[in-house]
């Protein structure tokens, strides 16, 4: 089954120094055929003016990752962890039994992020955050693990829950496939920029695909394209 969102049709709240739009329900927008995707709770197209951000606010048991698409953002939380995640980068914020923390775009132009949120297997436990930079040439025609919580992705974030997010870059004509370990794994892709073809379906840059019951899927790019894909129970 493969279901395409387009961007349109998303929820959208335009705060202006934050445009925000949401593959699931979030906030103010509430769909109850878009509450979640197995385990995948949030998906979040953000937009964030110059100088301005998320004031300090409090997390409980949720893996929070932030996929910068452009600009930078900068953390910091109640842990004393602080960091600058640029374009391209990811962070966690595996937020436990609670945490709380600030996400500020602190430079001269507006940032752009996808911040996913991901159920945990358990609940508890100490909260923790990090980040990594993880370079666009090695994700050249291949899904490369960013965070995850399967043993076998020593190279990505930990996540505390049965999920993987990973990212590819694909050029215009060429083709990427994800076998997932089961078919009825909940799998949610997003292009951050370009158009793509998942079997008969078409999406374009920030459209979202809704994939399960299938043993393997082909992105074929349409446009030179970045993926970002969760790969959930």
């Amino acid at each position: 089954m493969i279901e395409h969102r387009p961007f349109e049709s998303l929820g959208a709240a335009n705060h202006g120094w934050l445009d925000a739009h949401h593959h699931f329900s979030f906030a103010g927008y509430h769909d109850p055929a878009r509450v979640n995707w197995g385990a995948l709770r949030v998906w979040n197209d953000d937009v964030i003016a110059a100088q301005s951000g998320f004031p300090t606010h409090s997390h409980q048991d949720m893996e929070i990752i932030t996929y910068v698409r452009t600009g930078a953002i900068t953390h910091r939380d109640s842990m004393g962890n602080e960091g600058r995640t640029e374009a391209g980068d990811v962070q966690v914020m595996s937020a436990g039994r609670g945490v709380a923390h600030s996400e500020f775009n602190l430079e001269d132009e507006e940032t752009t992020i996808f911040q996913i949120w991901i159920i945990p297997t358990q609940r508890g436990g100490e909260p923790d955050w990090g980040a990594r930079e993880f370079p666009k040439g090695n994700r050249a025609g291949a899904f490369i693990p960013l965070a995850s919580g399967a043993d076998n992705d020593e190279d990505a974030l930990p996540l505390r829950t049965d999920a993987r997010v990973l990212g590819a870059t694909i050029k215009a004509g060429e083709s990427v496939t994800y076998v997932p370990r089961q078919a009825d794994r909940h799998l949610y892709l997003v292009p951050a920029t370009g158009r793509i073809r998942v079997g008969d379906t078409e999406a374009k840059a920030r459209d979202g695909v809704a994939i399960t019951k299938e043993e393997t899927i082909t992105i074929t790019a349409l446009e030179d394209s970045e993926l970002v894909l969760v790969d959930a129970a």
